[in-house]
């Protein structure tokens, strides 16, 4: 409860008033980053979970590598969320934005279940610690640094549909070779955004500040960082990952 009666805050110098908004600032920034940092790990984690599970049920086997419509049910399920959060993220309540955002994670789940099929349970962890770490320390320096990176948005979004264009088209051409080199670039671009969409979410914490869209970005920022972790983990398991 703030001390109205103390002359230090009633009558007190420019710079003292400035040095406590600064603090006041610094306490919310804090709050608000973390805040990102619960839900996009709690997501992570949640996703880990499921994609476990389903996998030891022997459903992940049945459904995703026997085909059919609910293989790409599930597969699609996630860009449709994500798009609805996207697009519609001014329209919906903040309680449902973190109910599409836990969905989101529960999809992702389902769709990534097929790893635990793929590599080696080991081989897994190892390369969910490999990208935990690199996470971390990239965030860091994107929390961090005084350099603008906006400049590189534009560079790494532009990588991103590069990549997609060439996923699409080595799904028909096979090549192992191209694979690899897609994956090499995926760690490299998906390493980029996690430090630029850092800066970026902590900068958007100048914008929201007091509003009610706090709740609303504090979501957005921790489904854009997850998907940053998410796709830097899949590729690299390209590299480290020891098939069964």
């Amino acid at each position: 409860m703030a001390n109205w009666s103390d002359p230090r805050t009633s009558y007190g110098s420019p710079a003292t008033g400035a040095r406590t908004q600064e603090v006041a600032f610094d306490a919310g920034l804090r709050s608000y980053m973390l805040s990102v940092y619960n839900y996009m790990s709690s997501g992570v984690l949640l996703t880990g979970i499921v994609a476990l599970l389903f996998a030891r049920s022997g459903l992940a086997q049945d459904i995703m590598l026997g085909g059919g419509a609910l293989k790409w049910l599930i597969m699609l399920a996630p860009l449709g969320v994500v798009m609805a959060l996207s697009f519609g993220i001014q329209r919906l309540s903040t309680a449902t934005a973190q109910a599409l955002f836990w969905s989101f994670a529960v999809l992702m789940g389902l769709s990534m279940s097929t790893i635990f099929l793929v590599f080696t349970g080991t081989s897994i962890a190892q390369t969910f610690f490999a990208t935990a770490g690199a996470f971390a320390g990239l965030s860091l320096f994107g929390y961090t640094t005084k350099k603008d990176l906006s400049g590189f948005g534009t560079f790494l979004i532009m990588g991103v549909i590069g990549l997609l264009i060439a996923m699409v088209i080595n799904m028909f051409m096979h090549s192992g070779t191209m694979a690899l080199i897609i994956s090499f670039i995926g760690v490299l671009l998906f390493a980029g955004l996690t430090a630029y969409d850092t800066q970026k979410i902590k900068s958007m914490y100048f914008q929201v500040q007091g509003t009610d869209f706090v709740g609303k970005s504090v979501v957005m920022g921790a489904l854009t960082l997850y998907l940053d972790f998410i796709n830097m983990f899949q590729f690299l398991l390209s590299f480290m990952g020891n098939r069964e």
